[in-house]
C-alpha cells in the first residue's frame, strides 16, 4: 500500500510504469514524472479504466484519490461507468464557461470542509453572483477584481474582500485544471494590495470609549445596531453569540441571558448577568423586533437574525465620522470591544476570575483551570454593573470611583452541626 513518502519518491524512466496502492488502483509515472492515479476495471463484459487524477499540490492527494476509486468501485458496482460519467463530466465543463456555472461546479467538487464550503457559498452567492453571473471568464480582467474588492473595503468589509479574491483564484484554478485556457486574474491582485489587518491586541481607552460611544448616535444606521454594539461593550460576549441570540435565552424577571451550549464556543451554557442599563437595552430592543425571534432580527426577514457585515460597516463609519470630527479613533472590530471590557476590568482591579468567568474562558492547561468552577454569580453581578456605570460616566465626563468588592458578597461558614 501507498504512502505519501512513497509517491514523492518515485522517480522517472524511460518509460511508463505503474504501482499498485489498494482497491484496485494504481499509479502511473510517465517519462515526464507526472504520478496519476488510475483504476481498471470490466463493466458489462468489456475492459474499462478511468483515471482519478493526478497526484501533486494542484492535483488529488493519496487519501482523496482512494476516496474517488472508493466511488468510482461503487459506481461500478451500480452498473455504471466511472470512465463514460467522467467524459460527461469534461464535455459538461467545457460548455459552461461562464463564471457563475464553472463557480458553482467549484463550490460542489473542490475538496473543502463543510463549514468553509458554507462560508464561501454565501460569499459567492452574495457578493459575485450579482456582479459575474452571465461574464465569460476572460471578461474579468485583473483591474475589475481589484475594483470590486475596493468597493467591498470601502464599505467596511476587508476580510470579505480578501475572501472574494481568493474564492475568485480558486474559481479560475478550477477552470485551469478542466482544460480551460485562460488566465488567473487574481495572479495580478494581491491580498496585501486588498486591506491590510491590524495587530489582534486592539482595545479602547476611556476615551476612545467616549469618542465611540458619542460618534455611534451620529452615523447613519438603525436605532436596534446603535444598541447592538453597546451590548458588545457591556456583556463582553462574542459577535455570534449576540448576532444569534433569540427571546427565549432572555431571562428579564431574573436578570440574565443564558447562552445555550450549542452556540458557545467551548459547547458549555454560559449566563451573561445584566446590568440595568443592559437590561434597558434589551426591553428596546425587544420593543423593536416584534414578532421576530431574534434579538438582533435582519432588517429584510424578521425570520433570520442580523447580517454578519452588519457592525462591521457600523465600527468603519464611526471611525470615519470621528476621522471628519479630528477626534483620536483608531480602527477597531467588533471583538476589540469584548477585549476592551476585559483589558479595562483588569486595569481598575477586579477579580481575573471573575473576569475569564464572563468571557466564558476555561484555562484546561493549568491546576487553576481545572479546579476553579465557581460561576461567581453575586460578584460577576456586581462587576457587570459597576462596568455599566463606568461606561456611562466616561461618557458624561464624570468621574466614578467603582466598588471592587460586592457588599453582599456570600462567605464560606462552617456547618454548626460539624
Amino acid at each position: 500500500m501507498l504512502t505519501d513518502a512513497a509517491l514523492k519518491a518515485l522517480r522517472r524512466k524511460e518509460k511508463s510504469y505503474k504501482v499498485t496502492d489498494r482497491d484496485g488502483m494504481y499509479v502511473v509515472v510517465s517519462p515526464a514524472g507526472t504520478l496519476s492515479f488510475r483504476l481498471d476495471y470490466r463493466l458489462h463484459g468489456r475492459r474499462e479504466k478511468v483515471v482519478l487524477g493526478k497526484y501533486g499540490p494542484t492535483g488529488l492527494s493519496l487519501a482523496r484519490a482512494r476516496e474517488k476509486c472508493i466511488d468510482a468501485r461503487r459506481a461500478i458496482g451500480e452498473g455504471r461507468s466511472p470512465a463514460i460519467e467522467k467524459q460527461r463530466e469534461k464535455r459538461r465543463l467545457l460548455e459552461a464557461r461562464s463564471f457563475g456555472e464553472l463557480g458553482e461546479k467549484w463550490l460542489v467538487a473542490a475538496p473543502m470542509a463543510d463549514s468553509t464550503r458554507a462560508m464561501r457559498r454565501s460569499i459567492f452567492e452574495r457578493e459575485l453572483l450579482p456582479v459575474w453571473r452571465k461574464r465569460l471568464l476572460n471578461e474579468i480582467a485583473p483591474g475589475d477584481l481589484r475594483a470590486h474588492c475596493a468597493a467591498i473595503v470601502e464599505r467596511g468589509a476587508p476580510a470579505t474582500a480578501i475572501h472574494v479574491r481568493d474564492i475568485v483564484k480558486q474559481i479560475y484554478g478550477f477552470a485551469i485544471l478542466h482544460g480551460e485556457k485562460i488566465a488567473n486574474p487574481a495572479d495580478e491582485v494581491g491580498p496585501a494590495s486588498i486591506a491590510s489587518f491590524v495587530p489582534r491586541d486592539r482595545s479602547l481607552s476611556p476615551a476612545e470609549i467616549r469618542i465611540m460611544l458619542k460618534q455611534l448616535d451620529h452615523v447613519a444606521t438603525l436605532p436596534t445596531i446603535r444598541l447592538g454594539l453597546r451590548l458588545y461593550l457591556l456583556t463582553m460576549v462574542r459577535k455570534s453569540e449576540l448576532q444569534d441570540a433569540t427571546w427565549d435565552e432572555v431571562d428579564f424577571e431574573n436578570a440574565v441571558w443564558t447562552i445555550p451550549k450549542e452556540r458557545m464556543k467551548r459547547s458549555k451554557a454560559h449566563n451573561v448577568y445584566l446590568s440595568s442599563q443592559v437590561l434597558d437595552i434589551f426591553i428596546a430592543l425587544k420593543t423593536c423586533a416584534g414578532n421576530s425571534r431574534y434579538v438582533l432580527p435582519s432588517r429584510y426577514d424578521a425570520d433570520a437574525p442580523m447580517s454578519r457585515a452588519t457592525f462591521n460597516r457600523v465600527t468603519y463609519s464611526v471611525v470615519e465620522q470621528a476621522s471628519k470630527e479630528g477626534l483620536p479613533l483608531q480602527a477597531f472590530t467588533v471583538h476589540d470591544l469584548r477585549r476592551t471590557a476585559s483589558t479595562l476590568l483588569n486595569e481598575l482591579g477586579f477579580n481575573s476570575d471573575w473576569i475569564e468567568k464572563c468571557l466564558a474562558h476555561e484555562d484546561g492547561r493549568s491546576s487553576r483551570g481545572v479546579y476553579n468552577k465557581a460561576e461567581y454569580e453575586v460578584q460577576r453581578r456586581h462587576m457587570m454593573q459597576e462596568w455599566s456605570n463606568i461606561v456611562d460616566a466616561w461618557v458624561g465626563g464624570q468621574k466614578y470611583i467603582p466598588i471592587l468588592i460586592p457588599p453582599s458578597i456570600p462567605l464560606l461558614q462552617l456547618d454548626p452541626a460539624l
